[in-house]
């Protein structure tokens, strides 16, 4: 099924709005879970804007995706203060746990692990974010922990 009436309706939708690129792209993003292809010469047609433009924005914010992401997402902070804390330490024991690299989706669709820079949990560092489950202090045990109730 075609996803060009669904896009058409979301991006009318935001076309009254003075700067409509990124709401338009959020509100795609929350309907298919990622930014299908087409989106991106869609909205440049309705904004007179370039494809590049469009796909420049989508590639700038890392929270924008291309594919659709996994069951479940895994963003570990790779920013100054949780790598001060053992966070690369951290993160490569998630990468290693899950045996992905970061920006990867697991081949079943289960996980995707992703880079995240600044959850603003600086105070509890090193932190992540699990689904939409925010988690500080972590330590490879405790990430050990964590992502054993991850189905893949």
């Amino acid at each position: 099924m075609s996803n060009i009436p669904r896009l058409a309706e979301i991006i009318a939708a935001h076309a009254h709005m003075a700067g409509p690129t990124l709401p338009t792209l959020h509100a795609i993003q929350a309907e298919f879970g990622h930014i299908p292809a087409e989106a991106i010469q869609m909205i440049a047609d309705s904004e007179n804007r370039s494809r590049a433009e469009i796909h420049g924005v989508v590639t700038f914010y890392h929270d924008f995706r291309e594919a659709p992401a996994g069951r479940h997402v895994v963003k570990v902070c790779r920013a100054e203060a949780c790598q001060a804390m053992g966070g690369e330490a951290v993160a490569a024991r998630v990468a290693a746990r899950l045996g992905l690299d970061f920006g990867a989706t697991s081949a079943d669709g289960g996980v995707t692990l992703e880079n995240v820079y600044c959850l603003g949990l600086c105070a509890t560092a090193p932190s992540a974010l699990i689904d939409d489950r925010l988690c500080g202090r972590l330590t490879e045990a405790r990430v050990e922990k964590l992502l054993a109730g991850i189905e893949r």
